[in-house]
């Protein structure tokens, strides 16, 4: 039995049911691997899991850094890693179950991702994107690394990949090769979730974000905003509070942004399908439209059962 599996997928594609259901079968504690999931007071719009739905499972990363706060795939493998090293060093197996593909990969190959020293680079990078945009940060990262100007899609990570090139001189998707070709930490078993029917995914993601919203996702939003939190912050700018902070602005309608919110997260989806596409090493569980979790859960066991053959 393998003492590490990943499992990766798209939002909504049932990862964190099948984590724990997995769990449960092989005594396993489960490693969230969620950029926004690291939140405290984030709950509702990133689809948290509640103690209900943990059962009794104990879950790590999860409301490790305040809203306001910066967080970073290196500060993600930082304290992930230690965690993952405890639950192996207690006989358990660690379930590491997420949809941010880069914090996964990282976490598994065991990437060094030691910060600069502040030399201004960063500060003087993130005025230029807030004096000329985010569309000329990206012209000029085009300019520098094509490769990576196509692949980025958020500021954080585009002013990081600048920066990266200001420091040293070589392209983040230099660095990224090197970094391939050094033997990763952990040889998981990897699993993969998604739908036969991408129709079906995209009535869960409608249906997830209808749910948040009678969950009451506005209320959690203006409380975090009437506490203090900047709206520009990192994690304000995630798919389903950005666009609702515009709504409780009277900048739109709550459906008019629950449309954006649906909208957005189908094309996040699509984003991490290619991601973890990439991975010849997922083992693909391929769910009908009416697959439950025990179901799925079925068919992973026929994989763990091969794979410890």
């Amino acid at each position: 039995m393998n003492n590490i599996i990943c499992i990766a997928g798209p939002t909504a594609s049932g990862k964190t049911a099948l984590a724990v259901e997995l769990a449960k079968l092989v005594g396993g504690e489960v490693v969230s691997c969620d950029s926004m999931q690291v939140y405290r007071r984030m709950d509702i719009g990133t689809a948290k899991p509640t103690k209900e739905e943990m059962q009794g499972v104990p879950h790590h990363m999860l409301d490790v850094a305040e809203p306001e706060e910066d967080f970073s795939v290196s500060r993600y493998c930082a304290m992930a890693a230690p965690i993952v090293e405890d639950i192996l060093s207690r006989g358990k197996t660690a379930i590491i179950a997420g949809g941010t593909g880069l914090y996964m990969d990282s976490l598994i190959k065991g990437n060094d991702f030691a910060p600069f020293p502040s030399t201004g680079v960063r500060e003087r990078l993130e005025a230029q994107a807030d004096l000329e945009g985010l569309d000329a940060m990206r012209a000029l990262l085009q300019s520098i690394d094509p490769e990576a100007a196509d692949r980025i899609h958020d500021r954080k990570r585009l002013i990081r990949a600048l920066e990266v090139y200001y420091e040293t001189g070589e392209t983040i998707t230099e660095h990224n090769r090197k970094t391939q070709q050094i033997p990763p930490r952990y040889t998981p078993l990897w699993l993969g979730l998604d739908f036969s029917d991408r129709q079906a995914l995209y009535d869960r993601i409608n249906l997830r974000v209808d749910l948040m919203l009678q969950q009451g996702l506005t209320e959690e939003i203006r409380g975090l905003l009437d506490s203090g939190i900047p709206e520009k912050c990192t994690a304000m700018q995630a798919i389903g509070y950005k666009e609702f902070v515009a709504a409780i602005q009277g900048k739109c309608s709550i459906d008019m942004a629950a449309e954006e919110v649906k909208k957005a997260s189908r094309h996040y989806a699509k984003r991490q399908l290619t991601w973890f596409r990439r991975n010849s090493k997922v083992h693909w569980l391929i769910r009908q439209p009416e697959d439950n979790t025990k179901e799925i859960l079925t068919r992973t066991e026929q994989i763990l059962r091969e794979f410890d053959n």
